[in-house]
């Protein structure tokens, strides 16, 4: 039997969503806009259409993808959540911690599952530097330096990222998130933050920049950079072990080939033996993002990453904040 999927959200990501549904079954696409539902839905057939989220909540759906705007991705998943169903929450899922831990107590009460959209964990150069890391290939992890950033476009400073009560910051709670999700993966909890949050070149009250230095109670630490002055896109993530490094770039179309490059150190040190893996067929981590959730609830599994982890990082994005 195929998981009934409803949608709300029928932007660029729920476009994504609906198209990488691993074998779950649209019955229902939802936005105010009703071009953008009613086109979304004509790319699945058997979708329906509807412009009020109170009727996904009543239908048959058991499972809830919120792709929209950061203001109302919790509430949205609040009121799922209460109404019984799965929920799958873009990242950052909130704009503050707070707005997510009423949809933790919520989900907690009502026992569905609750999974954020952080799908770069799923792309195939981090899947392999996860394979990599957990064989011991690197050994003991030291740090990790990670960087990602878009330049913008015309207008860009007049869009809703550039409005805090729409989006909640800048920069930072927009891509810098990816980049707490993937080094916590790495690293586990951070107890020291650091860093500040700027903003140099677009006329906007959000930061365009943003700079952290993370570290574990073991002293591990993260140094990340989100930047949307960057002018050519990129991604870089970098993991530095006592036996050998990692280095994970590109996601894909305007990023370039994603491909990580594995430089194991020799007994006698110098120039490292060096393995590269490159996959250039295309993103399919919505996908097996999707295709783990639906195994979450098959299985009666926490979703990871889940509601623990998103609090986590909309905390460190708290601090930064402050």
């Amino acid at each position: 039997m195929q998981p009934k999927l409803a949608i709300i959200g029928c932007g660029l990501i729920g476009r994504k969503r609906a198209a990488a549904l691993a074998g779950g079954q649209l019955i229902l696409a939802c936005d105010l806009d009703e071009s953008r539902a009613r086109g979304l839905a004509a790319t699945v057939p058997g979708c329906g259409v509807t412009f009020d989220a109170s009727e996904v909540f009543s239908s048959e759906a058991e499972v809830v993808i919120i792709s929209t705007l950061n203001h109302a991705l919790a509430p949205l998943a609040l009121a799922a959540v209460q109404a019984g169903k799965h929920v799958l929450v873009e990242k950052p899922a909130a704009r503050t911690s707070a707005e997510l831990e009423m949809v933790q107590a919520a989900a907690a009460k009502s026992g569905v599952r609750v999974r954020v959209g952080y799908n770069h964990r799923f792309h195939p150069a981090l899947q392999k530097a996860r394979e990599l890391v957990d064989a011991g290939a690197c050994g003991e992890l030291m740090f990790i330096r990670g960087r990602y950033g878009h330049g913008g476009r015309t207008g860009y400073e007049r869009e809703w990222r550039a409005d805090v009560e729409l989006s909640g910051g800048g920069e930072l709670i927009d891509q810098g998130v990816h980049l707490i999700d993937l080094a916590g993966w790495f690293l586990g909890d951070f107890t020291q933050v650091e860093g500040h949050a700027a903003t140099f070149f677009w006329d906007m009250p959000v930061d365009d920049n943003a700079f952290l230095s993370l570290r574990t109670a073991k002293g591990q630490t993260a140094w990340l950079h989100a930047s949307c002055t960057e002018w050519k896109n990129m991604f870089s993530f970098e993991i530095y072990g006592r036996t050998g490094k990692l280095h994970i770039e590109g996601l894909g179309g305007s990023y370039g080939v994603e491909r990580i490059t594995f430089h194991k150190m020799l007994p006698q040190m110098g120039p490292p033996e060096t393995t590269v893996w490159e996959f250039p067929r295309g993103d399919r981590s919505w996908e097996l993002e999707m295709a783990a959730f639906l195994e979450d609830i098959r299985m009666s599994r926490e979703s990871v990453p889940g509601l623990k982890e998103a609090i986590a990082t909309l905390r460190i994005v708290e601090k930064i904040y402050a």
